[in-house]
């Protein structure tokens, strides 16, 4: 069952020594990253979920690294012989969690996973993915990594695309007021066409909420049955100790280089 959720952004500026003089500018985003993540980290499963080129599941020696993007970071420090690198977004979710560090020691003490959804995975794969996900275990704690659209300006990797403003909007509304239909209905072709690499990994969180994949656009015709599945969890979440719905905070809205960066955390809303 997912009982709390944090959505961070990836871009490798993120760290302060990649980027340089203007680290300083993303300071408040980085305050907002460690807000949102250290509810986490109170020992439920915790999983990462970032975008990726393909979907798929990565072992416990996976390692996080940012020399692809110039900077000698590897975590851990010295990876096993043989093991494999995480890509970008669950590289950046590794180092998020090594920040909530004290005196050396990670606060987190439990197994993190690390998932990997497809950018072009269907929103019906993507709810599919969640829910799974979300069963699990018996309390599942996610942080989803992914950047908003990429065509905010003129000078924004996608160039300016009057179309990435409104829909940034609603993603960021969404994530605020932790509703997953919304989530659940992001157009992957709009998606794709305004560069918003945090789609798919949105969408396995909203099937993490709950919603199967017949809430996706394409598959309408199921929608009540699967709200009925939703519903049922819901009653679930509500036996074990709280209503079956979330609370939303969203802690960051920003696009200082004409993308999108949000940051917000999920709670559980207990009775």
């Amino acid at each position: 069952m997912l009982v709390s959720a944090a959505v961070c952004p990836h871009p490798p500026i993120l760290v302060p020594a990649m980027a340089g003089e203007a680290a300083p500018e993303l300071d408040a985003l980085r305050a907002a990253c460690d807000e949102a993540v250290r509810p986490l980290l109170g020992g439920d499963a915790l999983i990462v979920v970032g975008g990726a080129p393909e979907t798929r599941r990565y072992g416990p020696d996976a390692y996080a690294t940012l020399q692809p993007y110039g900077l000698a970071w590897t975590s851990p420090d010295d990876p096993k012989d043989g093991t494999e690198a995480l890509p970008l977004s669950l590289s950046m979710g590794r180092w998020l969690l090594d920040r909530q560090s004290a005196g050396g020691e990670v606060r987190y003490r439990g197994d993190v996973r690390y998932q990997a959804v497809a950018f072009d995975a269907s929103p019906a794969e993507c709810l599919a993915l969640g829910r799974d996900l979300a069963e699990s275990s018996g309390r599942v704690a996610l942080l989803v990594m992914g950047d908003g659209s990429a065509c905010r300006s003129e000078k924004a990797p996608g160039y300016l695309d009057e179309r990435a403003g409104p829909y940034d909007e609603a993603v960021a509304r969404a994530l605020g007021d932790a509703d997953a239909d919304v989530l659940a209905a992001l157009d992957p072709e709009l998606s794709r066409e305004v560069q918003a690499a945090g789609r798919a990994a949105w969408q396995v969180l909203a099937g993490a909420h709950g919603l199967g994949p017949g809430s996706a656009p394409a598959d309408a015709d199921r929608a009540g049955a699967d709200r009925a599945d939703a519903a049922r969890m819901d009653a679930a979440r509500a036996d074990e100790g709280g209503a079956g719905r979330f609370t939303g905070r969203l802690l960051a809205d920003e696009a200082p280089y004409g993308v999108g960066y949000f940051v917000a955390g999920w709670s559980h809303a207990r009775r």
